[in-house]
């Protein structure tokens, strides 16, 4: 195989329960995570040399190359099969950064399956997913997707029933903040847990979508709603548009409404003045092979 193209797909969280700080100063949490339609496409090809990034739109926010989430699954990968994997790495960033959609982490799961794959190196998704943890807490479940608990630091999976039909309408306010301010500010705060979690897995157990929608949330949107108050600007006017329910994906600062079917939510959108809003759908993986 000279070249493979995959589709990588960002995640929402239904819930987001911070349950405290651990030991080794990252949090606990608990998560329902779920991947949705918007992807960015990933491309790689064999070539004569070691490794190569390029992306589109030429402006796209990936940080420095040898930072990117790409390389570093490149690199782990090298490093874990001792095979030299020469390839370049094409990214077509369609999933905002900064918006807690896990597009750098949809990245680096897709070039972990695209190496095993194209290189046939026989890597289990157990195999993957360990190499992905020591990238970031979101690659494990963008490798394999759909509907999962994630407990830990978020690494730690228990697939859950599919979510009923329904289409979210994603907004991202211009704005961004910081992962780990948006921790801090939360840590200031001595916020206690909504704990949503659980009434979102038993909403996706009755497969009730009007449960689903009522128990969405995330503990770190009243911190993030200080720091960008369009986080709750948008939250409201997704809920006067139709939204059943909505909440902020993540550790922000993208914005979800969730609508019955794709007619309401494509009347939603049209209200919105905002830039990035789109209509997605749940997809049952986090990683597709085009």
């Amino acid at each position: 195989m000279r070249e493979i193209r995959l589709r990588a797909f960002a995640k929402i969280n239904y819930a987001l329960d911070v349950i405290g700080l651990r030991p080794d100063g990252y949090h606990e949490v608990r998560t329902v995570l779920q991947s949705i339609s918007l992807s960015d496409g990933v491309g790689i090809e064999r070539i004569h040399g070691d490794f190569e990034l390029s992306v589109e739109p030429e402006e796209a926010d990936i940080g420095p190359p040898v930072r990117n989430t790409a390389y570093i699954a490149w690199k782990l990968l090298r490093g874990l099969t001792g095979e030299a994997l020469p390839a370049r790495v094409k990214l077509r960033k369609m999933i905002p950064a900064g918006a807690g959609l896990g597009g750098g982490s949809a990245d680096a799961a897709a070039v972990l399956v695209g190496l095993n794959e194209m290189f046939e190196l026989g890597l289990r998704v157990a195999e993957l997913r360990k190499v992905g943890a020591k990238i970031g807490a979101d690659v494990p479940f963008c490798i394999s997707g759909g509907t999962a608990l994630g407990e830990g630091v978020g690494d730690v999976l228990t697939p859950l029933p599919v979510p009923p039909t329904h289409r979210l309408v994603l907004v991202k306010p211009g704005r961004s903040v910081d992962t780990g301010k948006i921790y801090r500010a939360f840590d200031a705060a001595k916020t206690q847990s909504a704990r949503s979690v659980d009434a979102v897995i038993s909403a996706l157990r009755s497969k009730s979508l009007p449960a689903l929608a009522a128990a969405v949330g995330n503990d770190l949107a009243s911190v993030t709603r200080t720091l960008v108050p369009d986080v709750a600007t948008l939250e409201q006017l997704l809920v006067a548009s139709g939204a059943s329910g909505a909440s902020m994906s993540g550790s922000g600062t993208a914005v979800y409404g969730v609508f019955d079917d794709e007619a309401a939510a494509e009347s939603a959108k049209a209200t919105v003045d905002a830039p990035g809003v789109g209509v997605f759908a749940p997809v049952p993986y986090g990683v597709e092979i085009a």
